[in-house]
């Protein structure tokens, strides 16, 4: 049996790894971290809607249900070209492929110590989580500050969502408490326009929630740095916070520029329309770890991910002779689409060539989203039947 080893427990890296096992080979997975981390769905943590452990699935679960082989361990350096990989705690060079799909490193800022992050460390939901309820039982007015930040390099390393979705969980919480008129949200973000790429319906509905919401705006202006009560920008003026969320811009894993994989200049991996990197055989790229190729709107999500790992392995197949068929690209499944939480509902967002929509759905939009939780989970697991294409 021919063995494929995959580096990273993250959606791609689990995704890739289930469907090699379904393609007949023997799989190691190597992570760090013994949980894959639901991370669309922890935007409900701080405001305890869900618990931690809900976003949660162990890799030793997983790996008895699937079939493949979990290592706890941390990657520090990739040999592609000898198809050797060093961990902390060993060196992994017997396989005849290999998957890297270990995520992405975020910008630096200077006092970034000063802000929590919803992507990043899964430890920050529980610290906004307590920080919120600390602020709510001083019974004083406050100020939180949540935000986005973009890479010059890669537009698609921007995760802007998750903060829409917290600033907008935030208010729900606070207005459940009792005590939303004693605080002041302000959403920032280095971009003049956060979400233009989703269209410019999409602007126009985000303009409208905030006002509504009574939700303040900075926009347009580069972090120089955090301090522990605000947020200081390029032209030293600044933002007052007592709670800091912050999703700084990706930029590649710092292991890859300890390694010879092709990478683009804001560091990410180098691969060709089916997952392969560019001039290295047998090694492929899929998730955050790899630059994508496409139109200005493009964005690195979940989904994508899962159809790069999909396509990954059914392309390994191939190659290997294990399979007829032709290889699959993961361009024409390029869109932007997800279920937009507001605590007390959603918005349905699509971009693609053609169009971009945003479709609030009151109510019944946030039960899908909590929906599509429960079965991302309990689909890995085995425990329920997998909707083809999801």
């Amino acid at each position: 049996m021919k063995k494929v080893t995959v580096l990273g427990g993250g959606i791609a890296g689990v995704e890739a790894a289930i469907w090699l096992r379904k393609e007949g080979f023997k799989v190691d997975l190597i992570s760090p971290r013994p949980y894959l981390y639901i991370y669309p769905i922890s935007i409900w943590v701080p405001v305890r809607k869900i618990e931690f452990s809900d976003v949660c699935v162990p890799l030793e679960e997983l790996s008895k249900v699937h079939g493949f082989n979990w290592i706890e361990d941390e990657v520090v350096k990739i040999e592609a070209k000898n198809k050797r990989v060093f961990g902390k705690r060993g060196v992994y060079e017997e396989f005849e492929y290999l998957v890297i799909a270990m995520g992405a490193s975020k910008m630096r800022y200077e006092g970034e110590d000063n802000y929590l992050t919803i992507c990043g460390d899964p430890n920050d939901a529980i610290l906004m989580r307590d920080k919120l309820e600390e602020l709510v039982s001083q019974k004083k007015k406050g100020k939180i500050a949540v935000g986005f930040g973009g890479n010059p390099k890669d537009s698609t390393a921007v995760r802007g969502g998750p903060a829409f979705e917290v600033i907008f969980n935030i208010h729900n919480y606070l207005k459940e408490k009792g005590v939303r008129k004693d605080f002041e949200l302000t959403l920032f973000a280095t971009m003049k326009e956060p979400g233009k790429r989703l269209g410019p319906q999409a602007l126009k509905m985000m303009d409208i929630f905030f006002k509504k919401l009574d939700i303040n705006k900075q926009f347009g202006k580069k972090i120089k740095r955090f301090e522990k009560h605000r947020i200081v920008f390029e032209d030293d003026s600044f933002l007052e916070s007592d709670m800091t969320m912050f999703i700084a811009a990706g930029s590649g894993h710092p292991v890859f520029q300890n390694s010879d994989l092709p990478l683009s200049e804001s560091g990410f991996i180098l691969i060709d329309e089916f997952g392969e990197v560019k001039n290295i055989p047998k090694v492929y790229a899929i998730g955050d770890s790899a630059y994508i190729e496409g139109p200005d709107w493009r964005a690195k999500q979940g989904h994508i991910a899962e159809v790069k790992a999909r396509n990954c392995a059914h392309n390994i197949a191939v190659d290997s002779g294990m399979k007829l068929g032709e290889k699959k690209s993961y361009i024409d499944h390029l869109n932007i689409l997800c279920v937009m939480d507001s605590g007390d509902g959603a918005a349905f967002v699509y971009r693609d060539n053609k169009r971009g929509l945003m479709i609030p759905m009151p109510i019944f939009g946030h039960w899908l989203k909590k929906a599509w939780g429960w079965y991302f989970k309990n689909s890995k697991l085995n425990k329920i039947p997998r909707i083809p294409g999801l």
